[in-house]
């Protein structure tokens, strides 16, 4: 809401804004702004609007949103109103359970690097860019597309709003258990939003490789009609389809990590090896977004230079502290193959280190029990294979693990203190959580500055 805030402002609105509280940067920001915040949301508080932007964290019996519906006041959701600023932008859209964020911003990086004054909206923080959301001057929009519902009285994806042009479905899992009852419930979301799309608009995807066991993009592409094109990315020496009209292969090697894009005989390759990322997750992610960026017409090998100087995401595998022999690393995530994809990146590049991974069952599927057999899974997988080399710790505050778990803990309190006597063990220190990681960095921090 920060970021639509800005772009508000930025289209010519007065906004003003309530919340229960205002943290920094964020808070910095929309003061920089003039935007007038109203902290609680007491009728008495409710300055006067012509529109009220209802984000989805607020519900029915909110006192803002109850004098609202009475009053018969206008509202519209967060996305709905983004979806009315870009109507006329060509929308490039990044979907899917893992990466919108990360590929979002290499994205608009991309476009950055020649020179593009591109919109953006996105849900994070990049050391290439001083704000999350700008309005922008070029057609381009680049939008992080979430699955999650619009608001309490629009349960469609944000994602519905956006109309894309190019969209990216980078993956699909089971997630956000707390509005979606399955798989299926949340691949009709997606159904409906390739049918919002005009004619001619592209998907780019990685088509299901033989034996892999997440058809589901593929399910959700098979129903799509002839409306749209879609651009499959081959990994490896599997490929399935085109990359435009001349038969031109993409093919990325998920061992070499080499992106090609051309016909056999004189396509062009680069190697995302000498990019400032690492892990296959994020290999995939640049590979996407380059990918999208040529879809649009950016040379192939200006989108690839265009990642040289990529600065990351805040909070995805951030190196947030090194001091006194030890390197913390934080990172969000919030999915059992989120957190494989975090673990298996920094034990690749940290393969001779000692690592303690400390796990947060933060999100409300993996604190509703509903990801169990997948995160013993890595419990058994990774206990066996670390041996005494590395250790994962497991916070769980709704009791969702069996009590046979090693390393189990039901409270920051006493996660913490397992730490305090065990950290000077290991030279690397992984939080994965999507929720608030400095209760768990701060206290460490402060033990490492005192040793």
């Amino acid at each position: 809401m920060g970021g639509l805030a800005r772009i508000l402002i930025e289209s010519g609105h007065k906004v003003s804004g309530s919340d229960q509280n205002f943290y920094p940067p964020m808070s910095d920001q929309l003061n920089e702004l003039g935007i007038q915040l109203v902290k609680g949301y007491e009728v008495s508080k409710l300055p006067e609007a012509d529109l009220y932007v209802i984000g989805n964290v607020l519900s029915r019996g909110n006192e803002c949103v109850e004098e609202i519906l009475n009053k018969k006041l206008p509202y519209k959701s967060g996305p709905e109103m983004l979806g009315e600023i870009i109507k006329d932008r060509l929308v490039i859209a990044v979907s899917g359970t893992h990466g919108k964020t990360t590929t979002s911003f290499m994205i608009a990086k991309i476009f950055q690097s020649v020179g593009k004054d591109i919109g953006y909206l996105i849900g994070g923080l990049c050391p290439n860019f001083e704000f999350s959301a700008k309005l922008g001057n070029d057609e381009v929009f680049v939008v992080e597309a979430d699955e999650y519902d619009s608001a309490f009285f629009d349960k469609r994806s944000k994602f519905i709003h956006y109309c894309p042009d190019i969209l990216i479905i980078n993956n699909l899992e089971f997630d956000h258990a707390d509005i979606f009852r399955d798989i299926e419930d949340i691949k009709r979301q997606f159904m409906n939003l390739l049918n919002t799309m005009p004619n001619g608009a592209k998907v780019i995807n990685f088509p299901c490789q033989p034996g892999a066991n997440n058809p589901h993009v593929d399910d959700v592409l098979r129903y799509h009609g002839n409306s749209i094109k879609k651009v499959n990315i081959g990994i490896g020496s599997y490929y399935d389809g085109w990359f435009d009209e001349d038969d031109n292969f993409i093919i990325f090697d998920d061992e070499s990590y080499n992106l090609f894009i051309g016909r056999e005989s004189r396509g062009r390759e680069v190697t995302l090896n000498s990019l400032p990322i690492y892990g296959l997750h994020n290999m995939k992610n640049a590979t996407a977004a380059i990918v999208a960026a040529a879809t649009y017409g950016i040379n192939f090998t200006d989108a690839y230079h265009g990642l040289s100087d990529f600065g990351g995401v805040r909070r995805r595998l951030e190196e947030k502290y090194s001091k006194n022999g030890i390197t913390i690393i934080d990172d969000f995530a919030h999915h059992p193959t989120a957190i494989e994809f975090a673990i298996d990146s920094v034990h690749k590049k940290y393969k001779d280190k000692r690592i303690l991974n400390v796990i947060e069952l933060g999100s409300n599927t993996m604190s509703g029990g509903y990801h169990e057999e997948e995160l013993m899974d890595i419990d058994s997988k990774y206990e066996s294979l670390f041996r005494e080399q590395c250790k994962i710790f497991w916070l769980d505050h709704k009791y969702c693990l069996p009590d046979d778990v090693y390393h189990l803990f039901w409270s920051h309190d006493d996660l913490n203190k397992a730490i305090a006597e065990n950290y000077r063990d290991f030279e690397v220190i992984l939080i994965m959580t999507n929720r608030d990681s400095t209760k768990i960095i701060e206290p460490l921090k402060e033990l490492i500055e005192a040793s």
